[in-house]
């Protein structure tokens, strides 16, 4: 559990007892993360070298008044990450800051900072992504209407990278008769 200030991470590690008095049957202890026992990480390599330490710090000192350079840190450091792990951290944090005023300065700072995965390779890779999802679906539109599947549509299909063919390929999988009817020419 996380806490943004340190008396309700206090009430909320205490012991919680389940049971009657004269005969407790279980204690819960839980594990309570606030600004009390998670370090303030301002230092951009500091928060690079561990990620999700920086990302319980931005979130526990959400409110403390060092929180945008805590924020600032954190940015810098998922520049360091591959882009679907800094993504998650970035929408962690952004969950874990709730309402507090630090959440404004996040979304800021994240409309900016991940603008570095905008690269012709983050590019290309986003494509090949959508590429190969686009063939799952195309193949289990034809398997869910137990239409047949040679290896070579197969191939066909997953080899693909053209995002306008495939998606032709995946409207004609909604009505084809065959799988080999989603390579037909236009008027053919």
């Amino acid at each position: 559990m996380t806490c943004q200030d340190r008396s309700t991470a206090e009430w909320a590690a205490r012991p919680y007892t389940i049971g009657p008095a004269y005969w407790p049957t279980l204690t819960l202890r839980a594990l309570v993360l606030g600004p009390h026992n998670v370090p303030l990480i301002t230092d951009p390599s500091a928060a690079a070298r561990d990620i999700p330490l920086a990302t319980l710090s931005a979130i526990t000192h959400a409110k403390d008044p060092n929180a945008p350079d805590i924020l600032k840190a954190l940015a810098v450091a998922l520049k360091t990450i591959d882009e679907e792990t800094a993504r998650i951290f970035a929408e962690l944090t952004e969950l874990g800051l709730g309402k507090a005023l630090a959440a404004e300065t996040w979304r800021h700072l994240m409309a900016v900072g991940l603008s570095f995965f905008r690269s012709e390779t983050s590019q290309r890779l986003r494509a090949e992504g959508r590429a190969e999802g686009r063939a799952e679906d195309i193949l289990l539109i034809l398997t869910e209407r137990g239409l047949d599947i040679p290896d070579t549509a197969r191939e066909r299909i997953t080899t693909c990278t053209d995002l306008d063919t495939l998606r032709t390929w995946l409207t004609r999988a909604v009505t084809a008769d065959a799988a080999e009817d989603l390579f037909a020419e236009a008027g053919a």
